[in-house]
């Protein structure tokens, strides 16, 4: 059987990155690397995201870093401030190129994607299968594709991008939605019963630029893992590195919450 804690994730960013927004009202300085992120909570798995703040291609030397990781997840379009190469598809090339020299790089990720226009203008359903085709075929080995799907995007049409994806990880924005989050996931579940599902795990209420309340923590990872019991998720994605170091509340809650219930088998 598989342990809890080998299905939890980092959302991982370059360090500053969630600074330089300065409605999140995040405390402190931010300096922990993602690697140091997943040491940090135990965890041996890394969706390495791109922000303004980098990484900047080429990615050898992040790739490197992080090669003795079990998995990592790369994004091909990064958070919504990054527009490199968008024409055509992103960072996938070099992500691909990455892939083909790491075994542990076992896909893509498309963030910050769904709630722009502008973005699901360029990414058509149809640009999106061809760089699904690229990581099935591209690097000597299938690569997955993953999107990002928030809270705030569930009353959009985006039901035919949602179906280009292996996988669909689900983040709730607003910290009083949360309680809304079993509602939420069977909404999306039933409406694409063929895919796979994570969960983005946010220990900060970035929606409204607060801590979120012991409650509303509790709530959130209670409620990933019995959906992991059910086997209705495959895991979760704590965000971030770039809030782990700077005195959150919610943050210590989650370690000690691992250490509790990391080593049970799902």
């Amino acid at each position: 059987m598989t342990k809890l804690i080998d299905c939890v994730w980092l959302w991982g960013q370059t360090p500053g990155s969630h600074h330089a927004t300065a409605g999140y009202h995040l405390p402190g300085v931010n300096k922990m690397t993602p690697l140091e992120g997943c040491d940090f909570f135990g965890i041996r798995n890394c969706c390495r995201v791109a922000m303004t703040k980098g990484p900047f291609p080429p990615f050898d030397g992040e790739a490197e870093s992080m090669k003795d990781l079990a998995r990592v997840i790369w994004s091909a379009v990064g958070a919504g401030g990054v527009h490199r190469n968008e024409e055509q598809f992103g960072d996938l090339e070099e992500v691909l190129r990455q892939a083909k020299k790491y075994p542990n790089i076992v896909g893509a990720i498309m963030d910050d994607f769904l709630l722009s226009d502008a973005r699901r203008a360029n990414f058509t359903p149809a640009k999106l299968q061809v760089m699904k085709d690229h990581l099935r075929n591209d690097a000597g080995r299938p690569l997955e594709f993953w999107t990002v799907y928030y809270d705030r995007e569930l009353q959009l049409p985006v039901k035919a991008y949602l179906e280009m994806f292996d996988v669909i990880t689900f983040w709730n924005w607003y910290g009083e939605n949360l309680f809304k989050l079993r509602e939420n996931l069977d909404h999306i579940m039933e409406q694409t019963p063929e895919k796979r599902f994570m969960a983005g795990c946010y220990m900060w209420d970035y929606g409204n630029g607060k801590p979120l309340t012991p409650e509303q923590m509790g709530f959130q990872l209670e409620v990933y893992r019995e959906y992991m019991k059910a086997g209705k998720l495959e895991g979760f994605i704590l965000c971030s590195n770039c809030i782990a170091d700077v005195g959150i509340a919610a943050v210590d809650q989650t370690r000690e919450w691992l250490k509790i219930h990391g080593q049970e088998e799902i």
